[in-house]
């Protein structure tokens, strides 16, 4: 070991990008939500700019708003 060398700290964790809920049905209700991914239209043009705790929480909403919704089963 040369001990002129930088030490290397141990590379980071790569975690998974958070997968859009995207499902190609673009419409929104009244209440500026998405009827195809239940996200809010500014969920939905910030996504890509978002941190993955930021997609996390937005994710947690959208379940919460299918499961309000009428259409679910």
């Amino acid at each position: 070991m040369n001990h002129n060398d930088p030490v290397q700290s141990p590379s980071p964790i790569k975690q998974e990008p958070v997968r859009s809920p995207c499902t190609s049905v673009c419409s929104l209700n009244d209440d500026d939500v998405c009827i195809g991914c239940y996200r809010t239209g500014v969920e939905i043009s910030q996504w890509g700019r978002m941190s993955r705790e930021e997609q996390l929480a937005v994710m947690e909403q959208v379940r919460q708003r299918e499961c309000a919704s009428q259409f679910v089963l």
